[in-house]
């Protein structure tokens, strides 16, 4: 969605809330969307673009990739065999 479809959104909800003509369970649905559009449009005054990282040349992914030919389950770290311990009766 774009940020002025967000907006529209969260303006819905605020309308809807300060009507007081909703009934409580809505109300409170309406205020937790409220809530939820605030945060995801102040988060995205904060990050840039994909298409930013691309021509900043910051590097992208998540870290190092397995070794050609290595599947993601043969790099799977394995627990420790588990020690089992006696406890007294």
């Amino acid at each position: 969605m774009t940020r002025n479809e967000l907006e529209r959104c969260r303006d819905w909800a605020i309308a809807k809330v300060t009507t007081g003509n909703e009934p409580p369970w809505s109300w409170y649905q309406h205020m937790k969307l409220r809530e939820a559009l605030d945060a995801i449009l102040s988060g995205m005054d904060v990050t840039q673009p994909m298409e930013g990282l691309q021509e900043s040349g910051l590097p992208r992914g998540n870290g190092p990739q397995p070794a050609a030919g290595a599947s993601q389950r043969d790099s799977v770290q394995r627990h420790p065999k588990p020690v089992l311990i006696r406890l007294p009766m």
